[in-house]
Parts: C-alpha cells; sequence; structure tokens
C-alpha cells in the first residue's frame, strides 16, 4: 500500500531506528541525517516518514508532507548557517537515484557550480 513501510528499504529502517544514522532533525512527518558519503561540508538527507519510490510520487500522494521536506531542508541549512545551498531530488536511475525512498540532498558549505555533474 503506498506510504507504507517497505521491509527492504534502507531509509525505511532508518525511520524505523534499525539502521543507525546521524539525525540531525526529526519531525512528525520527516527525517534529516548526515549523509555517509558527504558531497560537501554539509550533505544532509531529508526523507519522508512515508515511503513512496520518489519525489514526484510523493508530491502527488501527500503534497503537505512534500512541503514539509522544504521546509526542513532550510531548517537544516540555518542550522548549519549555510547563506547558499542546493536542495536535490533525484527521481529516477538515470538522475542519479539509488535508494528508492523519496528524499532530499541538502548540500552546501563549498562552491556549488551549474549545471551540476
Amino acid at each position: 500500500m503506498a506510504g507504507e513501510p517497505e521491509d527492504d528499504c534502507l531509509f525505511c529502517k532508518i525511520v524505523a531506528g534499525q539502521v543507525p544514522a546521524t539525525v540531525v532533525r526529526e519531525t512528525e512527518t520527516t527525517v534529516a541525517f548526515r549523509d555517509i558519503n558527504p558531497q560537501a561540508p554539509t550533505h544532509v538527507l531529508v526523507i519522508p516518514k512515508v515511503h513512496y519510490a520518489n519525489a514526484a510520487e510523493l508530491a502527488a500522494a501527500e503534497p503537505e508532507v512534500a512541503a514539509g521536506i522544504l521546509r526542513e531542508a532550510r531548517a537544516v541549512a540555518d542550522e548549519d548557517k549555510l547563506e547558499s545551498y542546493r536542495i536535490v531530488f533525484n527521481t529516477g536511475s538515470g538522475a542519479g537515484q539509488t535508494v528508492w525512498h523519496a528524499h532530499a540532498h541538502v548540500i552546501g558549505g563549498r562552491g556549488l557550480q551549474w549545471p551540476p555533474g
């Protein structure tokens, strides 16, 4: 059923506390934790506690939760005192998505070029 945790999902296991993560923020609907392979001094993932495969599915099914991810991304940036930062949602393997649970990357603390690689 859409939104329900999936047994084989790494991020669902983080939400459930079955896999450790360096959590920096948590709300009723989201968890934010440090990326284990950071691409910048700040690289935090913000995930919904509900399971949807990607940001597009989440936004269509639960727009308030999707908006909550953006609010938490800003809160992460504020806590890390970032003046500039990037919020990235990878959707699909061709865009670099490797975990099939919607999530935003909050990346900052160094210069970020455009277009990204």
